[in-house]
């Protein structure tokens, strides 16, 4: 019989946030899979936990998974941790965990604490859903075909971002939002938690020029007047048609601004040129 793939969720910094569970599934596995063996040992000795503990970590996620499902195939039984959170939630453990079903390996996942579900409980936003959107893509063009959907969405928009990109994020999202409610959480559950429940432009106003720790940004669904700037796409794209341009004529204007083709361009808007 083959073992089972435990999918552990960790402290995001406060390690009193650890469930009982948790720490007792670490304690009868026998190895841990984790991001950082540094940062996962000391999580460990910090409960009296002792375990061999096997390295996974992005970007060498498919290199290190057949020493963990050779053991899993062999009937041990590994829990997989990262250095916070939950795994394949904007961190490694997708592919394993893709890759344990496929061999059919029984997989169980042991929930716990989690920066999106925290940060969205203190927004008091709409209760009806959200949308998670994780860490936005590097490349600008990807990027701003993002923000496009984000945009429109009818509820509330979850991102992460780096300490570096965060201004540039909420420059970013002021333009396509406009000056939306948005809640900031940085540094979750640990010393220097920050929850703040703002607007866009306060926000950017008010970030320190080196801004440090984790961020989670929510942002409010909905339209509100734009006196941000540039408007979403759909409203720009009406502006044009109204001005006089043709279908046609406003695509290829939206292609310039946005630094998408033509084609996207008619495709997230339904347009189709004349």
């Amino acid at each position: 019989m083959t073992g089972t793939l435990y999918v552990v969720a960790t402290p995001i910094g406060n390690l009193e946030d650890i469930t009982l569970r948790a720490i007792r599934t670490l304690r009868e596995v026998n190895c841990v899979a984790c991001e950082d063996t540094r940062i996962s040992r000391q999580l460990l000795e910090h409960f009296g936990i002792q375990k061999p503990l096997i390295s996974y970590y992005f970007p060498r996620e498919r290199d290190k998974m057949k020493a963990i499902l050779d053991r899993l195939l062999d009937g041990q039984s590994v829990a997989l941790i990262t250095d916070s959170g939950t795994p394949g939630i904007s961190d490694p453990g997708g592919l394993l965990v893709a890759e344990a079903h496929s061999k059919g390996i029984r997989v169980e996942p042991i929930p716990g604490p989690c920066s999106a579900t925290a940060a969205l409980s203190a927004a008091g936003f709409d209760d009806d859903g959200y949308y998670f959107a994780g860490f936005l893509p590097d490349s600008r063009g990807k990027r701003k075909e993002a923000l496009l959907r984000l945009a429109v969405m009818p509820v509330p928009v979850l991102i992460f971002a780096a300490p570096h990109d965060v201004r540039f994020l909420i420059q970013e999202a002021l333009q396509f939002f406009g000056d939306r409610p948005v809640l900031l959480a940085r540094e979750l559950t640990k010393k220097f938690e920050e929850v703040k429940r703002t607007t866009l432009a306060a926000l950017l106003d008010g970030l320190p020029e080196s801004p440090r720790g984790e961020f989670v940004i929510v942002i409010a669904p909905g339209s509100v007047p734009d006196n941000a700037g540039e408007r979403t796409l759909q409203q720009r794209y009406q502006d044009l048609l109204a001005q006089g341009c043709t279908r046609s004529q406003a695509v290829k204007r939206l292609s310039q601004e946005h630094s998408l083709t033509k084609r996207r361009i008619a495709e997230l808007l339904g347009a189709h040129g004349d």
